[in-house]
């Protein structure tokens, strides 16, 4: 008689197991080192445009100059939203006055996806998956900076096609043209976050995407695996905890009350890096760059935090992650906190595309198995 194959036990939350190839790129976090394909992370953030990491991912080789300026001029007229959805923000807005832009993004997506007539991926060739994330990612900046205006009370601010990536959101998000300083400085920071192996949002991503649905659906998932407060909203978190902490001499009793009461430091830890977090010290120099009150207070903070929890926690590696320095760069570039996540998010969505396009290429459907520890079954049902 046949029985039905043993279940194959793993670490919870999956942690080290791998699930699938991927040539879009890997982190190794005993090295503190991070890829996009076959190219550094840091180093392109700190070399190219967002436009051509945003090709890279899609197309798996860097633009020459005839392909980044037809992308870029490609992207930029996918900006402006569609007719359907542009008027349905300000009830979207309303709706998540409490919740914020990247709760309203969920709706909104999902609106884009059926009025742009997206189909599932499982139904289409390559083409055309790739022209429907190239429309998602092109309108997430305009559907957030928008939902993010509406509920200040403010009009949205129509999207500029001669305006790069990172300052057109800038300018949508504040009414007025960025400086350049800023503007590189937000870019490289979008850069930095494009991708990063598969965490959790990818991964969720990457799930919907094995069962052939759409690419606003799939997309969807992930901005929701993101919304989690363990995942995507520790860049403000790190920063109230500076204004929690207030001056250098209060680190101390600060951080060893919330360590003896178990609880996280935000900002500091990751679950992959064993040093220091690579983005971390790439957004240190650019926060150091601007200089200031808020980055030297940072930067005592971080070394007096790091020589308490080695202290406490000896033989654990904890160094900053993305989000602290995220957190003050975005500060100093005049975003508020409210947008610190979705900002993240605007740059995420590449990353979760090209996963998406790939997953698409398997027909596999992702299907795990768990293992039942409730009661005995089968129980008599009780009469009525």
């Amino acid at each position: 008689m046949a029985t039905d194959p043993a279940p194959l036990d793993v670490p919870r939350g999956l942690a080290g197991v791998v699930v699938t190839d991927t040539a879009l790129g890997d982190v190794r976090g005993r090295e503190g080192f991070y890829h996009y394909r076959q190219y550094s992370a840091i180093e392109l953030a700190q070399s190219r445009s967002f436009e051509d990491v945003w090709y890279l991912m899609f197309h798996g080789e860097l633009p020459d100059r005839a392909a980044r300026e037809g992308f870029t001029a490609r992207t930029a007229a996918l900006r402006h939203l569609p007719a359907e959805v542009t008027e349905a923000l300000p009830a979207i807005a309303r709706a998540g006055a409490v919740s914020g832009p990247l709760a309203g993004l969920r709706t909104a997506l999902s609106l884009l996806g059926a009025s742009a007539g997206f189909r599932p991926v499982y139904d289409i060739g390559a083409e055309r998956r790739r022209d429907d994330a190239l429309a998602a990612c092109a309108a997430v900046p305009t559907v957030l900076t928008a939902l993010y205006r509406l509920g200040q009370g403010l009009v949205p601010v129509e999207p500029r096609d001669d305006l790069p990536y990172a300052a057109n959101y800038l300018y949508m998000l504040t009414g007025s043209e960025p400086d350049a300083a800023r503007v590189r400085a937000v870019e490289q920071y979008l850069i930095s976050t494009i991708d990063h192996g598969f965490n959790a949002s990818t991964f969720t991503g990457r799930v919907v995407a094995s069962t052939g649905a759409d690419v606003a659906a799939c997309l969807v998932a992930s901005v929701g695996a993101l919304s989690g407060p363990l995942h995507g909203g520790a860049p403000s978190r790190a920063l109230d905890t500076l204004d929690a902490i207030g001056t250098p001499d209060r680190v101390d009793g600060w951080i060893r009350e919330r360590v003896f009461a178990g609880e996280r430091i935000m900002g500091f830890g990751h679950p992959v890096y064993r040093t220091e977090d690579p983005r971390s010290r790439m957004l240190r120099s650019l926060a150091q760059g601007f200089g200031g009150p808020l980055v030297d207070f940072a930067v005592e903070v971080e070394r007096q935090v790091e020589a308490i929890l080695a202290e406490l926690k000896p033989g654990r590696e904890l160094h900053t992650n993305v989000e602290f320095y995220a957190g003050v760069v975005m500060e100093l570039c005049g975003l508020p906190r409210e947008m610190f996540t979705p900002t993240f998010c605007a740059a995420r969505v590449i990353g979760w595309s090209a996963n998406i396009l790939e997953q698409a290429e398997d027909s596999k459907i992702i299907r795990p198995a768990a293992r039942y520890i409730g009661t005995p079954p089968p129980q008599p049902v009780p009469a009525p």
